[in-house]
């Protein structure tokens, strides 16, 4: 992780301290605010003298520099986030880093930032991405992580399936207060309230709207909802969004970073290694490369055993490809009322509603594979 030690001296962070694994852990009063806001829709040139006035606003002994100290550079625009480097040269002369993370625009509507920014400080103390600095009007500061963002072609590579598998399961492990309910039916049930009464002033965006029977999705999502209750997966606090731009490594000490954890929350287990095989799809959605039941079985043997992944036996690997791949149909509902949701709110250029049939086509291919895989398990009358 870049310049922690240097960041955390000029954050002033009186209260930090150590934790048993050697990372910083704090306290609410620790985490600086801020009232101001940066607004998305600027361009650049134009955002980065107010994300110099943030950073001024919320770390003291930056405010008097020079803005000719700061450099911001864009690391990468997601669909809800759009992520800065700010690199200062202090007035001993050295840089130190933070990462700006902007909100994109009526991102409310699909996530709980409330429940995040409650997650991010025990996910930080317990080592997991970056820590938590400061929180401003629409966004968050944290500390910047020396590595590259991973490809979908990375995630397929063994050595880093394997560290990815371990680092999940210690995610997995990590406790955070208040209620451990599983959000996943909840989150699907309430953005099918939303995604099912969409109104949209593009009448070609609405005619194809109209295409979709919300009937047949309710009765999909029940159904798929009924028939996952029976595989009992472990609930876990779950990052539920693990594609490869969530994933960051530093190629030099061989280190793995999970990030961003803005949809984290407690869920079934099955439901965030189904998703995060879905990801290895990439950007394109080419399905076709869903991971192969072998490569699968990589990954779970060293999710299930760390240290002796050789001696997971054969049983508790079918159990778990039964239950990944059950849950893999509910993360294609999960994002295609997403895409509805964001095709209607989101000012970003990007085609939700051919999203949407993208997603839900593919739960409809897998799905009589799926059932018949898990109904198979479930009766006792057939192996995975």
């Amino acid at each position: 992780m870049g310049a922690t030690n240097n960041i955390w001296t000029a954050m002033e962070a009186n209260h930090a301290k150590q934790s048993h694994n050697g990372n910083s852990t704090f306290d609410d009063h620790s985490i600086l605010h801020s009232n101001l806001s940066v607004d998305t829709a600027l361009p650049f040139p134009l955002m980065v003298p107010r994300v110099i006035a943030l950073c001024k606003d919320l770390f003291r002994k930056w405010a008097k520099l020079n803005d000719s100290c700061f450099f911001v550079d864009t690391v990468s625009g997601g669909i809800t986030n759009l992520l800065l480097k700010v690199s200062v040269k202090e007035e001993n002369g050295e840089y130190v880093s933070v990462t700006v993370r902007l909100y994109g625009p009526n991102t409310e509507y699909v996530i709980n930032r409330e429940r995040e920014l409650q997650a991010i400080k025990y996910l930080s103390a317990a080592g997991f991405g970056a820590k938590l600095l400061g929180v401003f009007g629409n966004g968050m500061v944290q500390s910047f992580i020396n590595g590259r963002t991973l490809t979908p072609a990375d995630m397929r590579k063994p050595k880093l399936v394997s560290e990815i598998a371990k680092q999940l399961r210690r995610f997995h492990q990590v406790e955070i207060p208040g209620s451990k309910e599983p959000q996943l039916w909840v989150d699907i049930f309430k953005f099918f309230e939303k995604a099912s009464t969409l109104q949209f002033e593009d009448t070609d965006k609405q005619r194809t709207y109209e295409t979709i029977s919300f009937k047949e999705v309710h009765k999909e999502v029940t159904e798929l909802k009924e028939l996952t209750t029976l595989l009992n997966s472990p609930v876990v606090f779950a990052h539920n969004d693990l594609l490869s731009g969530n994933l960051m490594h530093n190629d030099e000490q061989e280190k793995l970073y999970l990030i961003d954890f803005e949809y984290g929350s407690y869920n079934y287990r099955g439901f965030d290694i189904g998703n995060h095989f879905n990801e290895y799809a990439g950007y394109d959605c080419d399905y076709s490369l869903y991971p192969s039941k072998d490569e699968q079985y990589h990954f779970f043997r060293h999710y299930l055993e760390p240290e002796k992944p050789c001696e997971v036996s054969e049983k508790d690997l079918e159990a778990l490809y039964v239950e990944t791949n059950t849950f893999m149909l509910a993360s294609h509902l999960y994002w295609a009322l997403w895409a509805l949701i964001q095709a209607r709110m989101s000012p970003i250029d990007f085609d939700y509603l051919g999203y949407f049939f993208l997603r839900y086509n593919e739960y409809k291919k897998q799905k009589r594979m799926c059932f018949s895989l898990a109904k198979s398990h479930i009766s006792g009358s057939g192996k995975a």
